[in-house]
């Protein structure tokens, strides 16, 4: 029931058939995000993501929103590291006219200077309120420090001072070579026929101009291990976030990392979940996880504690992950992380707007579909020995890094501590 069809102007549509449902998810996706950003340009994918809602040729950003709620659907975007999208769940009875709403905010939008200095207030807002929100804080500060000197290591929503510099002349060009077909796709799943939204693609989107943008992609980065704090003396905890290289998004043994990262800190019967939370009481929420991009990634466990107990956390971590490495998993954790994987991949699955961001991802990053079978069986492959023989290669001498963000107090951790 998935369709796959390129336009001639280079436009690429996705479709997933579902009839027993009456939704439909659509998404125009765009495979730019804050890694295409020259430095001086930090934020600017963001920031457009944010204009295109403020008004277009023919309606005003009051219109548009009153357009999406007569539908009784939702509308929404958001900008990541390596992709932009911009989505809508309707009843199939509406598909058209958000395909019709979706197409005019991506290709006419108006860039009304007085509506782009009051939306560039209110995205400095949203960079004062990660600053307010430790938990995503913690992320960025670890990505700048990981990642230091490229494009994957600087904050999506930019900083102030970048921010205020994105003029409206830069953000049209920047806009103009981005939002090309070439570098566009949209995926839709629901209640449809792949032929008869086809048409309606062509008719709101063919006016657009062949080609792929010119933003560059940055080069695959070097990771960088160490620590890096910041103190936020407000805040009753130290929120810390580990991370060390892992492999990109594309993995060929991508299940047999989806699996370790699940038993490692993935549910509440995990080993980082069990060990911190409920034998020591160290920390309310521990949990790990798989970062990748096209050609790198890492993996991560974050947590937040006392500043008195940061150390230990911290510690509690890292030798669980050279008992993994040393010893593997047992069989009875694996099986427990393996169906809780498949459980998670089903359940999600009947979300029409999850099954239509797995058309897209899927697309961008593998450049065809996978179906649920060769996925379950995937997992269901996954063996001890190779969780195992992962475990050897990940938590070796590679760079650990850790970032800090909160009550510091006396917490002190120095980059000899974090080797494995």
């Amino acid at each position: 029931m998935i369709r796959n069809q390129r336009l001639s102007n280079g436009l690429t549509l996705l479709t997933e058939s579902i009839p027993h449902v009456r939704s439909v998810s659509l998404g125009v996706w765009l495979t730019r995000g804050s890694r295409h950003e020259p430095a001086p340009l930090n934020g600017v994918s963001h920031f457009l993501e944010h204009l295109v809602f403020k008004g277009t040729a023919t309606r005003s950003s009051r219109e548009i929103a009153l357009a999406m709620d007569s539908l009784g659907g939702q509308m929404d975007a958001f900008t990541t590291k390596e992709y932009t999208c911009f989505y809508a769940k309707v009843l199939d009875e509406h598909l058209p006219a958000a395909v019709d709403l979706l197409a005019d905010i991506v290709q006419n939008p108006r860039f009304d200077p007085l509506e782009v200095e009051r939306e560039r207030k209110v995205v400095l807002e949203e960079i004062r309120m990660v600053e307010d929100t430790p938990d995503e804080l913690v992320y960025d500060l670890f990505a700048q420090h990981f990642y230091r000197g490229s494009a994957l290591g600087r904050p999506i929503q930019g900083t102030a001072d970048t921010l205020r510099a994105l003029s409206r002349p830069r953000l049209m060009r920047f806009f103009r070579a981005a939002y090309r077909p070439g570098n566009m796709l949209i995926a839709a799943a629901g209640s449809l026929r792949h032929d008869r939204l086809a048409p309606v693609i062509r008719k709101a989107f063919g006016a657009m101009k062949h080609g792929n943008g010119d933003a560059s992609t940055s080069r695959r980065p070097r990771a960088r291990g160490g620590v890096v704090r910041k103190a936020k003396r407000d805040l009753e905890q130290t929120h810390l976030l580990l991370g060390l290289p892992a492999y990109p998004e594309d993995f060929g043994d991508r299940y047999t990392l989806y699996v370790l990262n699940t038993l490692l800190g993935g549910t509440m019967s995990s080993r980082l979940f069990q060990k911190i939370r409920e034998q020591r009481g160290l920390a309310y929420s521990v949990y790990s996880g798989v970062n990748g991009f096209r050609d790198c990634g890492f993996l991560m466990v974050y947590l937040a504690t006392s500043p008195a107990r940061s150390k230990e956390a911290v510690e509690v971590i890292l030798d669980d992950l050279v008992e993994l490495r040393e010893k593997g998993p047992s069989e009875s954790e694996l099986q427990v992380a393996k169906e809780h994987l498949k459980g998670s991949l089903m359940l999600a699955l009947e979300s029409t707007s999850s099954r239509m961001s797995n058309l897209a991802r899927q697309h961008m990053y593998f450049g065809r579909q996978f179906t649920l079978h060769e996925i379950i069986r995937g997992i269901e492959a996954v063996s001890v020995e190779g969780v195992h023989a992962l475990g050897r290669n990940l938590f070796r001498d590679t760079p650990v890094a850790l970032a800090a963000v909160g009550a510091l107090g006396r917490f002190r951790m120095s980059p000899a501590g974090l080797r494995l």
